[in-house]
């Protein structure tokens, strides 16, 4: 056990959690449901992420009636296909090509989750104001949303967070009784995961992505 002399944290553990917390699409187990009281574990988690002047105007809805999942599907799938075939004919590399297939299990199954878990505010997006007034609306939103997936992954229960369904916001809203004053961010399809566990991702180092006091000033 790696332990943070001041916090108590295992960082091991806790490093572990944050790296391995991805989207997870084809090896969510479409067959297991996932009880209401670990999903409302996870989002009495992400209720305390950080949120602007700690309003609480945060809202969430589990769906997991047959029908309405089928209905949101198909209007997922109106978006997701088009936009995943258009990326596969220009971003040929293997890896791309992976997550676009992943991507696109997802199309074909959504109505087969067990859970979909809509993530929403109060009122609707500034879009009309500045830069900073936008992303204060959503920055008090998308924080809860991470702690919920890693919540979930820390419970066994794996997440995507998707939008596709956006592009249909007013049509699902009505389906789903949600009022026109309130704002969906994204759909999180959930489920238990297969397998043992994941590997991180490969990404680039901190020191290639990071830059000090000004543009392209390398740190160190």
């Amino acid at each position: 056990m790696t332990q943070h002399p001041t916090t108590g944290f295992d960082l091991a553990e806790t490093d572990r959690l944050l790296t391995t917390t991805k989207q997870v699409r084809q090896r969510l187990d479409l067959s297991r449901p996932v009880p209401y009281d670990e999903l409302l574990e996870c989002i009495e988690l992400a209720v305390h992420a950080p949120m602007g002047v700690n309003l609480e105007r945060n809202r969430w809805l589990i769906i997991d009636d047959p029908a309405l999942k089928a209905a949101i599907a198909v209007r997922f799938a109106e978006v997701g296909r088009p936009y995943l075939a258009m990326n596969s004919e220009v971003r040929g590399d293997d890896r791309s090509q992976r997550v676009i297939a992943s991507a696109n299990f997802l199309v074909d199954h959504l109505a087969e989750v067990p859970a979909l878990v809509l993530a929403m505010r109060l009122d609707r997006p500034p879009m009309n104001q500045s830069q900073g007034q936008v992303a204060a609306y959503y920055g008090s939103v998308l924080p809860g949303v991470w702690s919920f997936q890693l919540a979930a992954r820390a419970r066994g229960i794996g997440s995507a967070w998707t939008t596709f369904h956006l592009e249909h916001e007013a049509e699902i809203a009505e389906l789903l009784g949600i009022p026109p004053t309130v704002t969906q961010v994204c759909l999180l399809a959930v489920g238990y995961f297969t397998g043992d566990t994941f590997a991180p991702a490969p990404r680039r180092p901190a020191r290639d992505v990071t830059f000090l006091n000004t543009w392209k000033n390398p740190v160190g």
